[in-house]
């Protein structure tokens, strides 16, 4: 599952996740996969906004199911407040196919008194998305174009029925595959199910047929008690584990808070929100996994001007410290990360405790290493 997130200041972050896990690869080979109307690939949002197959169309009809619902039973429904542009919206659809937001804007109908209002449209088209009347048929950029579900999502699949039930241990019976050990909080952030007792029920039932396995993990206590976890029954246990990964932010590794200061030790917070003389690591701090642990911390700007990848800060993470071998894996994945983005340099600031090592590992290498002054956005405490 790969989420989307418009935040560019290195590489947006769904483009991120398949860097971490196959290195080097082409983005417009991702473009062309996940955002062309392909019929393979549509957007939902699972977790957040990700990129799913369409295959999963009717997996989701049941979260379609909710947010209808919900928004039914407000006693300001946008759903009735609004039906004469939600009505407008979806006739522009059936009858011109898919349209970019900015079609609906320029071609609005415009009455003396005036009813029309352009972030009603691209509510209604937002709204009608969550519950499944329209598809995000591609993106040119970044820009979407919507288009009914029916026209988007195959015949097959778009009116297939799979009960609720059947959904959410499906869905359950993924996210534990995807993690291989996982307690039930990390389970029903997976997919962000709010409903405690359909998770339970759904690992209940997946026990029964074999498919987890219950287990105690060390380390993984509430209270002085062993914390209940599960193990799929495909987890596999690696003797060790080598090799460096740049994380984005919305990596499924490390978006669930407590599931990562659980496995890392790792108290991560994304800090693009928070002002800058606040920040503590930087507004787009990315994590690096070496080994078994997170290692460090960096933020990342590419200036494509200059074909740099500006390190503009570089944390030690945990307190065990750091050796060498540590510092020549980040610098490693830091020339990968900028050969990646076409990016002919790396500069290194002087903010960060990692700084001077990452700097001095980078020496040496092919690319070329530079110093720049980044300034502080913190005070030292």
């Amino acid at each position: 599952m790969l989420q989307i997130d418009s935040v560019n200041v290195f590489a947006r972050a769904h483009y991120m996740p398949m860097f971490a896990r196959l290195g080097a690869y082409d983005p417009q080979t991702f473009d062309r996969t996940f955002m062309n109307p392909s019929g393979r690939y549509v957007e939902y949002v699972p977790h957040e906004a990700a990129f799913i197959s369409a295959a999963d169309w009717a997996l989701w009809r049941f979260r379609m199911d909710d947010f209808r619902r919900r928004w039914e039973e407000k006693t300001d429904s946008w759903l009735n407040a609004k039906a004469r542009t939600l009505d407008w919206v979806r006739a522009e659809l059936r009858g011109r196919g898919p349209l970019k937001p900015a079609d609906l804007r320029d071609d609005a109908p415009r009455e003396r008194g005036g009813w029309w209002d352009w972030d009603e449209a691209k509510m209604a088209l937002e709204i009608l998305w969550r519950i499944g009347e329209v598809a995000v048929a591609g993106r040119r950029g970044f820009e979407r174009s919507y288009a009914l579900a029916e026209d988007v999502i195959p015949a097959e699949i778009f009116t297939r029925e799979i009960p609720r039930d059947d959904a959410v241990r499906e869905l359950i019976r993924r996210a534990a595959r995807s993690y291989g050990v996982a307690t039930d909080t990390d389970l029903a952030d997976y997919y962000r199910f709010r409903d405690r007792a359909q998770v339970r029920a759904a690992i209940a039932a997946l026990v029964d047929e074999g498919e987890l396995i219950p287990v105690r993990v060390t380390g993984w206590e509430r209270g002085g008690r062993p914390r209940p976890a599960w193990m799929h029954k495909q987890a596999t246990t690696p003797r060790r584990i080598d090799g460096a990964a740049l994380l984005s932010p919305f990596d499924p590794l490390i978006w669930f808070r407590e599931r990562a200061l659980r496995l890392y030790d790792l108290d991560y917070r994304i800090e693009i929100y928070t002002p800058a003389h606040r920040r503590r690591f930087g507004y787009y701090s990315l994590p690096v996994l070496v080994g078994e642990r997170i290692a460090a911390r960096v933020d990342l700007k590419a200036d494509r001007a200059q074909s740099t990848l500006l390190v503009q800060s570089a944390w030690w993470e945990g307190s065990n410290g750091y050796d060498g071998a540590q510092a020549e894996s980040v610098a490693g994945e830091l020339l990968r990360a900028a050969a990646w983005q076409n990016l002919e340099r790396v500069s290194v600031s002087g903010w960060g405790d990692a700084a001077e090592e990452i700097a001095r590992a980078l020496h040496g290498d092919d690319t070329a290493v530079q110093r720049h002054q980044h300034p502080r956005e913190v005070a030292p405490n």
